[in-house]
């Protein structure tokens, strides 16, 4: 369960060069515009979010949607409705 204006994420899997976190989010929450170093791709379980890459490219997410970013690129999530999503970040 996702509370009310939070975000929620629970790391899954955690390996040398892999680790998944699962992201809960309630409508309404963002995670800011930030960078990381590795490689990373948001896999959308359910739901529906708008995704900033690069500060100008623009996707809404749904159940199903898939996008991989290279290191160091700034990106944003921001939930429409609650929302939930698998983070993989490799390297």
């Amino acid at each position: 369960a996702i509370p009310p204006d939070s975000i929620v994420s629970r790391t899954v899997y955690q390996g040398p060069t892999l680790r998944i976190i699962l992201f809960g989010f309630a409508a309404g929450q963002e995670l800011s515009e930030h960078t990381s170093t590795k490689e990373a791709i948001l896999h959308f379980l359910d739901g529906q979010a708008h995704v900033v890459l690069g500060g100008s490219e623009a996707i809404t997410a749904a159940a199903g949607t898939v996008v991989r970013m290279r290191p160091n690129l700034a990106h944003s999530v921001y939930a429409e409705q609650p929302t939930r999503m698998l983070l993989y970040m490799i390297g």
